[in-house]
């Protein structure tokens, strides 16, 4: 249930803000990778070491392994969070830049609080909707816009796609948050790996290791912080925070992500990416951001208990 409307703590924010930097650079990160992987075997290959990880973490604290209904919903939200949000995003990321992406991820945010309204776990007010169209006029702008930010319509599809099961695996990581994160991870990150490999096996992509400096340390910050760090600190904020509100980061990858494209990838920052830009952000924060939108409810009550050993 959600308490009263409260300033969030400044652990929680800083939380937060550190997500929304691991998450941003992610985006760079991928795009280097994608220059040696094939995109559905790179991203099993990150998820799958990160699981490795996880597991490893699990093992040594001692975690009991989540069982029954716990179990299904945690595999669940591996495979939303992991394998089909993540395949749609590589194969867009193939195919435009990586600020471009950022900037129709962030319509998480208010994607997310649509789906916990139809769900009946949030109430949708008026801003919401005008916050929305928005955002999809900002996405509008980048799409058909006069200048070189066009999207492909495909790439866009996908994207959008991604954003939509992005959103619902937020809402089903709010139930999952009160268990351990490194156990959350450690099923939903094998379940999701396992998926994106036999997609990779399908689509006939080739298994190898990256060779070029860039791409190595591309997966090696992919795998570490860019997953490991990133859905542990993802899953305290939820923990604290309505779903919706948790995914409020989406809303500033872009900026993250635009920036480090700019200094890093050599990706020019146009008059027509930052116009969709801040279309897009000003109809989040409208929708979304704006003073008595933001909720912080109680940590919900762990389904498998943290720190219980394994019987």
């Amino acid at each position: 249930m959600e308490a009263e409307q409260q300033g969030p703590g400044s652990v929680v924010v800083a939380t937060f803000l550190l997500a929304v930097t691991i998450g941003g650079a992610n985006f760079i990160a991928v795009r280097f990778s994608n220059r040696e992987l094939a995109p559905f075997w790179g991203a099993g290959l990150r998820f799958g070491l990160a699981a490795l990880l996880f597991v490893g973490i699990a093992v040594a604290l001692r975690l009991r392994w989540p069982r029954g209904r716990d179990l299904v919903l945690t595999a669940v939200y591996g495979l939303m969070s992991f394998a089909i949000s993540y395949a749609l995003m590589y194969w867009a990321l193939v195919r435009v830049t990586a600020g471009a992406a950022t900037v129709v991820m962030a319509m998480v945010p208010l994607v997310t609080l649509l789906l916990a309204t139809a769900q009946g776990h949030e109430r949708l007010a008026l801003r919401g909707v005008a916050g929305a169209l928005l955002a999809v006029a900002g996405i509008g702008w980048m799409t058909f816009g006069p200048g070189a930010t066009a999207i492909p319509l495909g790439p866009l599809l996908a994207m959008l796609l991604a954003a939509l099961v992005i959103g619902q695996s937020i809402i089903l990581g709010k139930r999952l948050s009160g268990n351990h994160p490194a156990m959350t991870n450690a099923v939903g990150m094998s379940t999701g790996a396992l998926v994106l490999f036999g997609i990779s096996l399908v689509a006939g992509e080739p298994w190898v290791l990256p060779r070029e400096p860039s791409a190595v340390w591309a997966v090696l910050y992919l795998v570490t912080l860019g997953s490991v760090g990133l859905f542990v600190l993802v899953l305290l904020v939820v923990r604290r925070w309505t779903s919706s509100a948790s995914s409020y980061m989406f809303v500033l990858f872009p900026v993250v992500t635009l920036v480090l494209a700019a200094l890093i990838a050599d990706e020019p920052i146009t008059t027509d990416a930052v116009v969709g830009a801040l279309l897009v952000m000003t109809g989040v924060w409208f929708g979304a951001l704006s003073p008595g939108a933001r909720r912080v409810s109680a940590p919900p009550p762990a389904a498998v208990p943290a720190s219980a050993a394994e019987a």
